[in-house]
């Protein structure tokens, strides 16, 4: 017996939440549509239940806040963003992350194909059957390719500025972190942009952090809380911190597309174009522990 059952609702409201998101993706590829006044309007009726010329009458403040021409996110402060790609998905970034305070975003039914059609216009690469909860975020957005079939829990934050790629039937449980940019030990302003990879299949389960220019094989599993910090095998959980092989799958043969030991990964790329004396990320040594008998 499978683990979830299908549930349905209403055909009435099935069939306006399927007019609702015709509607929108109509005006998504439609190259005269403003992404911004399209942004501001969705937000002012998701969350105040008006139009934005009335918002900006009886609550102007607010108002302001709803377009994204005037807010400014984390990653616009990077020296790597690529302006150009950003400002497309800015606006879609924006509406995304304030729609997932209302009340709308809580409901299964419509929440999901909405990120999922939203996702189709911010990701590099998106597969069919995406499934994302409420309260997943990304630094850009448009470095991010995922697969078929991938599902995000609630929570989780993938930082794309470097270049993230989930496979098809990749699961991502609540709270984990995915990174693929990592900063010099010795200088924060030295950043290095590394590419993670996440094999079809994989599992990375809750609150487990992945760090930057990790691969993570095809089949493997990431225990909960753990700290990747180098790749994993094929079959392979892997837990703790730092994350250590610790079981395989007993499987049978079959096709691998990401293995670790054969992988090639994107170069990596200086993220500070600016920094007078790059590469400082290796520029440390152990040190001993003395332990008290």
């Amino acid at each position: 017996m499978a683990w979830l059952e299908n549930r349905h609702i209403a055909p009435f409201a099935s069939a306006a939440f399927d007019l609702f998101l015709h509607d929108l993706a109509a005006k998504l590829v439609n190259a005269t549509t403003d992404r911004a006044e399209l942004c501001r309007e969705l937000l002012a009726n998701f969350l105040y239940g008006t139009n934005y010329t009335d918002l900006e009458v009886r609550l102007p403040w607010v108002a302001l806040q709803l377009d994204p021409n005037n807010i400014l996110l984390e990653a616009e402060h990077y020296q790597p963003l690529d302006h150009e790609k950003f400002a497309k998905v800015k606006p879609l970034l924006w509406l995304w992350y304030n729609f997932d305070l209302s009340p709308a975003a809580q409901n299964m039914a419509f929440g999901i194909a909405f990120r999922r059609l939203l996702a189709q216009h911010i990701f590099k690469q998106c597969g069919q059957n995406l499934k994302i909860f409420p309260g997943v975020q990304f630094s850009v957005g448009y470095n991010l390719s995922v697969g078929d079939d991938v599902v995000l829990h609630r929570n989780v934050f993938i930082d794309d500025i470097g270049g993230v790629t989930l496979h098809s039937h990749v699961s991502v449980s609540d709270y984990a972190n995915i990174y693929s940019h990592t900063h010099s030990p010795l200088e924060s302003n030295d950043v290095t942009l590394k590419h993670t990879t996440i094999g079809a299949g994989a599992r990375i389960t809750y609150h487990s952090t992945i760090l930057a220019g990790s691969t993570i094989s095809d089949d493997a599993i990431v225990g909960t809380m753990s700290v990747v910090t180098k790749d994993i095998e094929p079959h392979t959980i892997a837990y703790g911190i730092p994350a250590q092989p610790m079981r395989e799958k007993m499987r049978p043969p079959m096709p691998i597309e990401v293995d670790s030991r054969v992988f090639v990964a994107p170069p990596e790329r200086q993220g500070n174009p600016t920094y007078p004396v790059a590469g400082t990320n290796n520029a440390t040594r152990a040190v001993k522990t003395l332990v008290s008998r």
